[in-house]
């Protein structure tokens, strides 16, 4: 009896000890929305549900134009309640002249959004339709582009503006093995362990690339002294004792440590310039939270890496998001964009 006991408690605390690796395992994972997409230039994903916790009762929503109120009424879907999480693969294209500019997308959203209703609307605004290893395609045009757009599971939408339809195959097939901690692309492998713990939003990757223009990163029109196509670890984490509060941190890996000491000067400089201009800026929610931003805003260097952080308080917030329509989004433009 004796013996049994022992080998019992021997299993059980091995149950125990496995399921506590898997979970631990679990935790270092990127989210399974990342883990879904296809290879990329760039990442980024955004964990909507905490911000709302944060920020819900400091946060103006934005207003919405005639075509996005279509569609909600239609779909019963509103991106600001429903959208939980979205994770969004940056394709550099070849021809910065075509229909996608220099970059399309690839996005797996996550929330309340699938449903009879959105079917309805998909079937309705189709030009066409695919069935891939049992999930439904639709092909939705959008100002001389493909949108494809395919409900993968219970509350999970794969959307896809790239010239085939490779990258949506790619997000379906991996759906299939999402199970697996450490399944991704191989810019995840490489990059989501510098990315800080705790993170609601992060970036990896040639991120910068939709602010790429003629070679150059321009940011509110400045431009920015960074190379064209540099790896970017950027992160928002909680701060503490600031409640509600986020810190940015935005990481360039450069190629050597003198590239890194020569970009990090240059920003600092660029830096002193944007305070002096914000300051004769007329006074109103925007501009205070720009002036804001640059106050906390520092750069550092270390050995081959250009560090920038900043702090963000749900007022800065406020006044960075004033007046931005939430028709803009690359989710909103793909699924609605039909309906323009």
């Amino acid at each position: 009896m004796h013996r049994r006991t022992r080998r019992t408690l021997l299993i059980v605390a091995g149950v125990v000890l496995l399921l506590a690796v898997a979970v631990f395992l679990r935790s270092k994972a990127p989210p399974e929305a990342a883990r879904l997409l296809p290879e990329s230039d760039g990442i980024i994903y955004i964990n909507f549900s905490p911000f709302r916790a944060f920020f819900h009762q400091d946060l103006k929503p934005p207003e919405r134009v005639p075509e996005y109120q279509q569609f909600v009424d239609a779909t019963g879907i509103d991106w600001e309640r429903d959208l939980d999480q979205v994770a969004i693969a940056l394709h550099r294209m070849p021809n910065p002249n075509g229909p996608n500019g220099l970059v399309a997308y690839s996005l797996v959203l996550v929330g309340k959004l699938t449903g009879t209703r959105l079917n309805s609307w998909l079937e309705a605004h189709a030009a066409s339709r695919e069935n891939y290893a049992g999930h439904i395609i639709y092909s939705v045009p959008s100002d001389g582009r493909t949108v494809r757009v395919a409900q993968i599971g219970y509350d999970m939408l794969a959307v896809s503006n790239t010239p085939t339809p490779e990258q949506i195959h790619s997000i379906i097939d991996r759906h299939r093995t999402a199970a697996l901690p450490f399944a991704g692309s191989s810019l995840l492998s490489h990059h989501f362990h510098e990315v800080p713990l705790l993170s609601l939003a992060w970036g990896v990757g040639q991120i910068a690339l939709p602010f790429s223009e003629s070679g150059a990163i321009s940011v509110f029109g400045l431009s920015m002294p960074l190379q064209d196509g540099a790896t970017i670890v950027a992160s928002a984490t909680p701060t503490l004792p600031l409640v509600g509060s986020l810190r940015m941190r935005v990481e360039e890996i450069a190629p050597n440590e003198q590239d890194a000491e020569s970009q990090a000067a240059s920003l600092n400089l660029l830096l002193s310039l944007a305070r002096h201009v914000s300051v004769p800026l007329a006074e109103n929610a925007a501009n205070n939270g720009l002036r804001e931003v640059l106050k906390t805003a520092q750069v550092a260097q270390k050995r081959d890496r250009v560090i920038v952080t900043a702090t963000l308080t749900p007022s800065i917030l406020n006044g960075l998001t004033s007046g931005m329509n939430s028709a803009q989004s690359p989710e909103t433009e793909a699924i609605q964009g039909a309906s323009k």
